[in-house]
């Protein structure tokens, strides 16, 4: 058995704006959302305590599925790569970006790339037939189960946060699913923006859901996890189960839901995977984490 946690959405609190002229963007949309509303419901307290409990829990690696930051200052990747760091070293957590992580461009050595050791092969050599990262995707091999981590982070015009994987970062998508299916691997994408909500969301949305879902149906995966809806979700791209976090920061706020993350235990069972799904989500009293529900799933294994 393999026992993977999933959080996502941490918007870490612990940030401020040392140059006004840097918000001579579109960051001045997200410093304003956060001084209204945001800096009140994403709590490092709350944080605090979901590091706490998922200290206490059997694990084997830890998946962040985007949005670490919330207007993409350089001084706010520097906290994260820290707070990457307070979770475990990069060859037990690994990370995606998320939407609020290319907020606005940002050079790669004052951005994302100081996570750059979270976000690499690891335990996978590329066989000539699958083209190099770029860097996405990337491939986390752990015995029989695999991380293939996806960015659909771009910058977008004020007031929207949609996402795109791009026809390249799809093509090789495709290329190491195949491979990694001939393997008989127990595949897991991550990525930030959800593949199933299109209508009525197009300015969240992930813009090329419907090719996504074509790589999904031609090439396999096992299990897909994103964040980005602060919900916890579970839907499906024919069989293959696409599941959702709520932030890990957040207290309860309108429709979204209250901070929580997911313990997937995975097991080969016969002709299929079985996998149990452990729901650990803030306590009504708001002082700890607790189990708060979960299921299984039957898993088809592929077939050789």
């Amino acid at each position: 058995m393999f026992a993977l946690a999933h959080l996502s959405d941490p918007h870490l609190a612990d940030w401020s704006v040392d140059r006004p002229a840097a918000l001579a963007n579109k960051r001045i949309t997200g410093w304003l959302s956060w001084r209204v509303n945001r800096h009140r419901i994403h709590l490092p307290r709350v944080l605090d305590l979901m590091q706490a409990d998922l200290a206490e829990q059997p694990i084997d690696h830890i998946a962040v599925t985007g949005d670490l930051v919330n207007i993409s200052l350089p001084q706010e990747f520097e906290g994260a790569a820290r707070w990457l760091r307070s979770l475990g070293p990069a060859n037990k957590v690994t990370v995606i970006p998320g939407n609020h992580d290319a907020y606005v461009r940002v050079r790669g050595d004052e951005g994302i790339g100081r996570w750059r050791d979270y976000m690499t092969d690891l335990g996978w050599e590329r066989a000539e037939s699958v083209p190099a990262a770029d860097p996405f995707p990337f491939v986390r091999r752990m015995g029989r189960l695999a991380l293939i981590g996806l960015s659909s982070a771009v910058p977008t015009p004020p007031l929207y946060a949609s996402g795109t994987l791009g026809t390249a970062q799809l093509t090789a998508l495709r290329d190491v699913l195949a491979h990694l299916g001939a393997e008989g691997v127990f595949r897991i994408v991550l990525i930030h923006h959800p593949p199933l909500y299109a209508k009525g969301h197009r300015r969240k949305a992930l813009t090329d859901w419907s090719e996504f879902g074509d790589v999904m149906r031609a090439a396999g995966a096992e299990l897909v996890l994103h964040g980005h809806m602060h919900m916890a979700t579970l839907g499906h791209i024919d069989k293959i189960p696409v599941i959702g976090v709520p932030s890990a920061s957040a207290l309860r706020w309108h429709n979204r839901d209250a901070a929580a993350y997911n313990i997937y235990r995975v097991a080969p069972a016969d002709s299929a995977w079985k996998l149990a799904v452990e729901i650990r989500g803030l306590a009504s009293t708001e002082d700890h984490f607790a189990p708060s529900g979960g299921f299984e799933l039957t898993i088809p294994a592929l077939r050789h």
